[in-house]
């Protein structure tokens, strides 16, 4: 059966639509035929709706949403109506079954179906549900109870629990339906998984709401096959997509030792996200001779009653070991700091800085002001009570920044910082250490150059 996906993200710089290349895969192997608009490289995207479904039919169309916003307090810029309206075009030249999926749909499913004309929609991981609809059109059988599905019942939304699967029961991915020889050209990087789901305890995180709280792990071979196929396509510089590679600790090892056995980490430069711990010389070390040359650890803080607060598991000199490891091992390093969360003050702020500079990382983001999901341990102590700022509708973001510090935060942030230049923030109004990644032109700049990898790596090259 012929099954159209639908690319709905055109932020800048592009960012392949990694997974509509795994759901192709799925589908071609269950003997579906796959068919792919990428409305990121549109001008008109409202045109190019209507030239791909003038004549094609389609009996199931599959429609990605990315991100629900930019997650930046400062901005709040909200992808929502510009997705609905796509959606909306798609309806006007189509009348066959549209479902919504993708991370940022499962990060908010009603609020975004609310929102959109779709039918239906996939939380969490899509390859076996989405499969398994186009199985059930084709055979003329009933879907509603597919797993994972959210959909409508009379004036209502219903959602059916998630039907995760063994990762190792994925096909092979060739990583040929979509241009990534583009995207790699004008994004600088291609993204892969090792694993998903997250267990943390993070209060904030809508990972686990989004991914499963269950950690699922890809076989070792499964992905080192995957970057050579990216590899053959002339795509060197990769990033992680896990939230925590290192966790748990031995898969990472794991992964790591079979690019080593395959010759890969000489012929990749590759980056992750981790954890500070478990973080130790000997990982730093398998890291860098697997092709890894930077990871940015999500430390959130450096002072130890905010890092409780917040559900990490880790405390203050975690982050100077983990830092050091890579220092000697030839990784470079970004710490990434969530400022302003409830019980931030304006100490805790100062033992940040301090922690950050004494870590003595190559550069540091900074986000003030906390994006608040829906479903995390965040929402619920908040609320709509003082600090939160936004969700003026439907999925609009909210953000939380402590009333206590929000009115001399940013100048006490600025004063602490003493104008250090490897500290990034939101900051439009300083296109040298604007953190934020959308809409970036001197990120986009630097790419059109030639400049390759993790954008904060490209943004610290460019200091």
């Amino acid at each position: 059966m012929r099954v159209a996906l639908v690319n709905t993200n055109r932020i800048q710089p592009p960012i392949a639509p990694i997974g509509l290349d795994y759901l192709a895969e799925a589908l071609h192997a269950a003997g579906h035929q796959p068919e792919l608009l990428d409305l990121c490289w549109e001008p008109d995207w409202e045109g190019a709706i209507a030239r791909f479904f003038a004549h094609a039919c389609y009996p199931l169309v599959g429609v990605t949403l990315r991100n629900t916003d930019d997650c930046a307090f400062t901005s709040r810029h909200s992808f929502l109506p510009e997705t609905a309206a796509m959606v909306a075009a798609i309806r006007r030249h189509y009348e066959g079954l549209i479902l919504l999926g993708g991370v940022g749909f499962s990060t908010l499913p009603e609020a975004v179906l609310a929102l959109c004309p779709a039918d239906a929609g996939i939380w969490g991981e899509g390859e076996l549900p989405l499969v398994t609809v186009a199985n059930r059109l084709e055979q003329g059988e009933e879907w509603l109870d597919t797993p994972g599905l959210v959909w409508r019942e009379r004036a209502r939304l219903r959602r059916n629990p998630p039907g995760y699967q063994a990762l190792a029961d994925l096909p092979a991915m060739s990583r040929g339906w979509v241009d990534n020889g583009r995207y790699f050209r004008e994004g600088g990087q291609a993204g892969f998984e090792t694993k998903r789901g997250c267990a943390g305890d993070c209060v904030y995180c809508a990972d686990p709401v989004a991914k499963g709280r269950a950690v699922r792990l890809r076989p070792p071979a499964a992905v080192a096959g995957e970057l050579e196929a990216l590899l053959g396509q002339g795509i060197d510089h990769l990033h992680t997509c896990d939230s925590e590679l290192n966790l748990p600790p031995e898969h990472a090892a794991a992964v790591c030792r079979e690019l080593v056995a395959r010759g890969l980490g000489e012929r990749l430069r590759w980056y992750a996200y981790c954890a500070p711990a478990p973080f130790d010389r000997e990982l730093a070390a398998l890291l860098r001779r697997a092709g890894c040359v930077g990871i940015n650890f999500g430390v959130d803080s450096g002072e130890a009653g905010m890092l409780a607060r917040l559900g990490r598991d880790f405390a203050p000199e975690d982050i100077l070991a983990a830092a050091q490891a890579c220092r000697e091992a030839g990784i470079a390093v970004m710490l990434d700091l969530l400022l302003g969360s409830p019980g931030e003050t304006a100490q805790s702020l100062a033992a940040t800085i301090e922690l950050v500079r004494k870590a003595d990382p190559d550069l540091v983001g900074i986000s003030l002001g906390v994006r608040v999901y829906p479903g995390t341990a965040l929402a619920r102590e908040v609320g709509e009570g003082p600090g939160t700022v936004g969700e003026q509708g439907p999925g609009d973001p909210q953000f939380y920044l402590e009333p206590e510090v929000a009115p001399f935060a940013a100048e006490l942030l600025d004063r602490l910082i003493e104008g250090d230049r490897r500290f990034l923030c939101f900051d439009p109004s300083r296109p040298q250490q604007n953190y934020n990644y959308h809409a970036n032109q001197l990120l986009v700049e630097a790419i059109r150059r030639g400049e390759r990898g993790a954008y904060w790596d490209i943004l610290r090259r460019c200091q």
